[in-house]
């Protein structure tokens, strides 16, 4: 016998290295929002951000020459462009102005959640007890989260900046289920492309500001932007869609409970910055609750999701 390892196994093996780079760069994101912040406002940032990603994914996708989506498929590439690419962005930036980055990515963790709400609202999959009582306990944990504070006195601005983190959860979600039925149709390379070129018309709006705010900002600001684009946008999108081709749904997402912990070191380290007591434990409880959405029962009944169908819960992924 062979001691050479098979390729099957070399492949699993580069998957979980990729889902590593993934996370890391995904919880690298919060900490290059919150540094660059105060410099370039939400809607010039996502714009700068999701400009330089679709100019490196387009030079990846473009010599494939992949026919683009049409019918119903471009309606969906449209709907997660504008929602997970363009408002979410914009969302996520204004609320990392009054939260540190620790708190409003363990805030984003809620996204698995609310794609199961959506999904049992307008798919029909119901409301079963472990997301009945996930939900309940995630939202016990906003509650924690909101009554932390930032240890600044500033209560109200806290709260505002729960809501946006909230609402940027919200537009994650609905991109997920939007990008699903896409999938199978168009290639990983080319969905993150698309998103991002769509991404960024929706921000257009904001070009005059990123002209006016870069042509005041730092260089280290401007290196940010460029840093987001190129590593957290255009490489960790990559490598996700490489690693959940080859290791499945359920593995690789549930990778994305390292991406608060890994933002909440990142923070501390290169910011100085981490979650009140009370916000930490709030990021915690948050985090159990999707644990919880995300139990299924051991008996299968002749309703159940046939092996190897993945559900939106499942496909969820994150920054």
């Amino acid at each position: 016998m062979s001691s050479q390892p098979s390729a099957t196994t070399v492949a699993r093996d580069l998957s979980f290295a990729a889902l590593g780079v993934t996370v890391v760069l995904w919880a690298s994101a919060f900490v290059g929002i919150r540094a660059v912040g105060d410099e370039l406002s939400p809607g010039a940032l996502s714009l700068g951000r999701l400009l330089v990603a679709a100019l490196v994914l387009s030079v990846l996708a473009l010599p494939r020459r992949q026919p683009l989506p049409r019918g119903r498929t471009a309606w969906f590439v449209l709907g997660y462009g504008v929602l997970w690419f363009g408002a979410y962005n914009v969302a996520l930036n204004a609320g990392e102005r009054h939260l540190d980055a620790g708190t409003a990515s363990m805030l984003i963790q809620l996204g698995p959640i609310i794609i199961a709400v959506l999904a049992g609202l307008f798919l029909g999959e119901g409301f079963p007890r472990t997301l009945v009582v996930g939900l309940a306990v995630g939202f016990g944990g906003v509650v924690l989260i909101g009554l932390g504070g930032s240890g600044g006195g500033d209560e109200d601005v806290d709260l505002l900046g729960v809501a946006l983190c909230l609402a940027a959860a919200v537009l994650y979600a609905a991109g997920v289920l939007l990008q699903k039925p896409a999938m199978p149709s168009i290639g990983p390379l080319q969905v993150t492309w698309l998103g991002c070129v769509i991404g960024t018309v929706t921000c257009l709006p904001f070009a005059g500001q990123l002209v006016t705010e870069a042509r005041d900002a730092s260089t280290g600001a401007l290196l940010g932007v460029v840093y987001l684009g190129v590593f957290p946008t255009a490489l960790a999108f990559t490598t996700w869609a490489y690693a959940l081709r080859r290791v499945g749904a359920g593995p690789a997402s549930a990778t994305t409970y390292l991406v608060p912990a890994v933002a909440i070191g990142l923070s501390w380290w290169l910011l100085d910055e981490v979650p009140t007591a009370l916000g930490f434990v709030g990021g915690v409880v948050c985090l159990v609750g999707v644990a919880i959405t995300r139990l299924r029962p051991r008996r299968r009944t002749p309703d159940a999701v046939p092996a190897g169908e993945p559900s939106p819960l499942a496909d969820a992924e994150r920054d």
